[in-house]
């Protein structure tokens, strides 16, 4: 399981930057304005060998009684609940405030592992502004500056360090079992618990008209025909607004765990509410984590002719960027249609594991670019000379040449075809990637 860091602190202490160089992207909106962020956020990080959750939160106010502070809190409050360990961001040069003071007593309550980090710090390390922190009670300040990136990694590497992480190709061969790990992922209240206790043959998980039911993500061992399974139920994920309950508190950065740990996703879908923005925001999650996908449309038997007819088609349009993923319509409650799911499983973990040996995939290159040339880019046109494999689950194939930089993206979705077709990876996404070699005259 990835840890989770979870960045904590008063508004405009520069959270949300860090949170941006933490995960190398511009996901969190930066600006010069207290209280920007409100909802916790997510995003993937990666020190070393080891990936790591960070979540972002609002400006924590530990006693704020109402309005959207209060709702602010919660979030916070929730994250640190969530987290590994926590990173408590203060301003160097804004000074030690009462609200610094009420934020490190609650860290101190709690007992988690905790870092106290002064931002903004560039310039002043052996500064005076530094020792005040030190009556917060939290041990070393630790000076950054997440603007400029200065002292994150150390920061990073003593995060993790405080967590006694096992060596990530341990893990690898701790998976690589014969075990097959499913996770069943969905909004609340479509089915999950239901179609596990269907499969299972008994009221194991807690199935009940409510979302938001299952509040973890639970592992159930399960064998079908000679083959060994791990069941995981993920709790549902909500829209961020609708994250507050205490029942929930667990339930994201489980079930984006549960995601990054299973070898297949079954999306789980619910016919009478149609495809909505959160299925579609899960959908692009599984895809970005990699993970082979199947499709299941739950209660398909409570919707008339046309709501079907419009519900493919809202499929089709919504989650159309999952279109090798294999689908089924299904009744978890009746029984219906829950066997084909087996073989769509079986086949999205054989694709997503699938072995391409070297001289095929150079063949089905060398014959591609032979049906249809790449386009030329100026006065280059990219050649592509050969191709191997880089890696499984998700499968990559690596393709060497040169000024393959001008590759389109049309081209790759060309390729992508090919190679899908001659190797039957079905309900597993598939990633390409170009490498251009050096020309060792180019500075001659």
């Amino acid at each position: 399981m990835k840890p989770v860091i979870a960045l904590v602190g008063r508004p405009n202490v520069g959270k949300s930057t860090l949170f941006n160089r933490l995960t190398k992207s511009r996901d969190a909106i930066v600006a010069d304005f207290a209280g920007l962020t409100r909802d916790r956020h997510y995003g993937n990080g990666r020190q070393g060998k080891h990936e790591y959750i960070v979540i972002d939160t609002g400006g924590f106010e530990p006693d704020a009684s109402s309005g959207i502070f209060r709702e602010m809190a919660k979030q916070t409050q929730q994250a640190v609940a969530e987290a590994d360990v926590v990173i408590f961001v203060v301003d160097v040069r804004a000074g030690l405030s009462a609200q610094d003071h009420e934020i490190a007593k609650y860290l101190r309550r709690l007992g988690k592992p905790a870092l106290l980090v002064g931002n903004k710090a560039e310039g002043m390390k052996d500064s005076m502004h530094m020792s005040e922190f030190y009556e917060l009670g939290l041990g070393e300040v630790y000076p950054i500056s997440a603007a400029h990136g200065q002292g994150v990694r150390p920061l990073v590497e003593l995060a993790l360090g405080q967590l006694n992480l096992p060596d990530p190709d341990d893990e690898e061969e701790d998976r690589e079992s014969g075990v097959i790990r499913l996770a069943v992922a969905g909004r609340p209240n479509v089915g999950k618990s239901t179609l596990i206790n269907t499969w299972l043959g008994e009221e194991r998980l807690v199935a009940f008209d409510m979302p938001g039911t299952t509040r973890d993500a639970i592992s159930v061992p399960f064998e079908r025909l000679g083959q060994r399974f791990e069941l995981i139920d993920t709790a549902g994920l909500r829209r961020k607004g609708k994250v507050f309950e205490a029942i929930e508190k667990f339930s994201v950065v489980k079930t984006l765990q549960a995601v990054e740990n299973a070898h297949v996703v079954l999306l789980l879908l619910d016919a009478t509410q149609g495809v909505t923005d959160q299925d579609a925001h899960i959908a692009g999650y599984i895809l970005e984590s990699g993970r082979a996908v199947v499709l299941a449309v739950n209660k398909w038997d409570a919707v008339d002719d046309y709501q079907r007819q419009m519900l493919e088609r809202s499929i089709e349009t919504r989650l159309s960027f999952l279109k090798f993923a294999p689908m089924h319509y299904i009744s978890a409650r009746k029984r219906q249609g829950i066997g084909p799911l087996w073989t769509s499983i079986l086949q999205a973990y054989k694709a997503a594991t699938c072995k391409m040996p070297t001289p095929v995939l150079t063949r089905l290159l060398l014959e591609a670019v032979q049906f249809q040339t790449p386009k030329k880019s100026g006065m280059y046109r990219p050649k592509l000379r050969y191709a191997h494999q880089g890696g499984m689950n998700p499968p990559v194939i690596v393709i060497h040449g040169n000024s393959l930089e001008h590759v389109t993206d049309a081209y790759k979705r060309f390729l992508e075809a090919r190679f899908r077709k001659e190797f039957n990876l079905v309900g597993t996404p598939l990633r390409i990637e170009m490498k251009t070699s050096h020309n060792p005259y180019a500075d001659k």
